[in-house]
């Protein structure tokens, strides 16, 4: 059975959930307003391998279900950008993973205000704190940020400077963080490219699994 909170994080953030077999096209106003860190996310879709549910905003409803009709699945994501309205955009494909007992790695970082002296750009678009690890002079090394789509689902992002690789930050980092989430009563979900291969060994190591189940959706650059 689907915990409840996942559940509740589909239906809120893709605008609706289950969907019975095949892929669904769904209208939702919030792939016309600005996600998590002000930019837009005119297409999101999660497939579990039996159906899938994809989501646009309602005036592109009519042309993506088209698309849909009309195009394999493995040539749709490459014209969906043009369907959504955003020929410009990019899209981004693979696991859609998350957790309910991160693995029981010793905490790493600490949690600092993403406005903090030394973090990477990226840590910048976070509005509450984030976690670090910075080595013994300050200088920075890795980092997480949480992103809350909605009060059910909290998705994690982290990031390692090459000169840190391999020490096993990034997995302690997740887990930590996904600890948090579920002390605040979320569900914590980790996407990464099907490519991104050291992205999904760390996800396996701070006990995401992959589960077959996908994301994929249109991005800005």
């Amino acid at each position: 059975m689907l915990d409840r909170r996942l559940h509740l994080h589909l239906a809120t953030w893709l605008g609706q959930w289950p969907a019975g077999p095949g892929l669904h096209v769904v209208a939702s106003q919030r792939r016309a307003e600005p996600a998590w860190d002000g930019r837009l996310r005119p297409a999101l879709a999660v497939d579990t391998g039996q159906s899938a549910v994809l989501s646009v905003a309602p005036d592109r409803v009519a042309a993506t279900r088209a698309l849909v009709v009309s195009r394999t699945p493995a040539r749709l994501l490459a014209a969906l950008p043009e369907a959504v309205g955003r020929p410009g955009f990019c899209v981004h494909d693979g696991p859609f993973r998350w957790s309910l007992a991160p693995a029981p790695l010793p905490d790493v970082g600490e949690w600092t205000e993403p406005t903090a002296t030394g973090l990477p750009p990226w840590l910048r678009l976070f509005d509450r704190p984030v976690l670090v690890v910075r080595d013994p002079d300050g200088g920075y090394l890795a980092g997480a940020g949480i992103k809350r789509h909605d009060a059910y689902g909290h998705e994690l992002a982290v990031g390692t400077v090459p000169a840190a690789h391999g020490r096993g930050l990034a997995r302690r980092l997740v887990a930590q963080a996904a600890r948090r989430v579920l002390d605040e009563g979320a569900v914590p979900t980790y996407l990464h490219e099907r490519d991104n291969y050291a992205s999904a060994r760390v996800a396996e190591a701070a006990g995401f699994p992959d589960r077959g189940w996908r994301a994929y959706g249109v991005y800005p650059r």
